[in-house]
């Protein structure tokens, strides 16, 4: 592929990017409390943002519509659920996770939050929770990087093992550099770009389409059940899919977004701003999902 190429040149200059706002965060951070939670200064925009946007990464992008595109509006459900839950999550536990932390000894950490709270003198329970955390968080990032390779795989029919180690280096340079402002401002920045995407995609894909009667009349001719949201569901598996969203309330990396709040006053306003950036992306993604079935259809 030419290197002169729009879209490679964009993706550099997103990597560069991302790495520059690694390093204007480390300039930013002046002790370990900074480097860990920011310093407690993360404003209303950037909670909520970097929130949904670490929550929902690749999954938004590629899981959740191959699941529509595969299943049709049936695997919505996930979506509902998530929405439930997200908005549950802000609801109970931001504000009361950001004082409560703060009064027991400025915790900084979730497992260091616990060990104070309970007063556990052993020790166990900040061993166990940082356990649990290393365990299925590794697994959680490894499926982060997976999408990362995949993208650049398709896009520029780049071998998989390597572009594992392009994404990888990326996000650890910043990470390395700037701590969690580089984080909380890359995945502001990243959700950003996914909620534009999401919902300009749509619209272009029913233009290529001609309209969106067409693009429904196509679906419906692929298989009219992909319309049904009860498709092959029982009710066992309607509350499996919506259970999705109990994961948000012990998700450590949604968790330490309401922390680093710089104030509890800033919750109302991250939650308004969290739950309509989510609502908008998974109406996207969902459209593109269902619309991608006629669109390949037609190509």
């Amino acid at each position: 592929m030419n290197v002169s190429t729009p879209t490679l040149i964009t993706f550099v200059i997103y990597i560069a990017a991302m790495i520059l706002i690694g390093f204007i965060a480390y300039r930013a951070t002046k002790n370990f409390s900074d480097y860990i939670l920011g310093g407690r200064s993360l404003g209303s925009f950037v909670t909520a943002l970097s929130a949904g946007a670490s929550d929902m990464s690749g999954w938004l992008l590629m899981g959740l519509p191959g699941a529509i595109f595969v299943a049709g509006l049936s695997e919505s459900w996930i979506a509902i659920g998530l929405i439930v839950g997200a908005w549950l999550n802000w609801l109970f536990v931001a504000g009361r996770l950001r004082v409560h932390t703060e009064h027991n000894h400025n915790a900084l950490t979730l497992p260091d939050y616990f060990s104070h709270r309970f007063e556990d003198e052993s020790r166990m329970l900040r061993i166990f929770s940082a356990l649990v955390i290393l365990v299925f968080f590794t697994i959680y990032c490894a499926s982060g990087v997976v999408a990362g390779a995949r993208l650049f795989e398709s896009t520029f029919g780049m071998p998989y093992e390597y572009a594992l180690w392009v994404g990888a280096a990326a996000t650890i340079l910043y990470v390395f550099i700037g701590g969690f402002l580089a984080v909380s401002w890359t995945d502001t920045v990243q959700a950003t770009l996914m909620i534009f995407a999401l919902l300009v995609t749509p619209v272009f894909v029913i233009l290529a389409l001609g309209d969106m009667g067409t693009a429904m009349a196509t679906i419906e001719a692929q298989n009219p059940a992909n319309f049904d949201m009860f498709r092959g569901l029982s009710f066992v598996a309607i509350i499996s899919l919506l259970a999705w969203g109990l994961g948000y309330f012990g998700q450590p990396h949604i968790l330490v977004r309401f922390m680093a709040a710089d104030s509890i006053k800033t919750i109302p306003n991250a939650r308004r701003i969290g739950m309509t950036w989510m609502i908008l992306t998974l109406a996207g993604a969902v459209a593109v999902g269902f619309l991608g079935i006629a669109y390949f259809a037609d190509h």
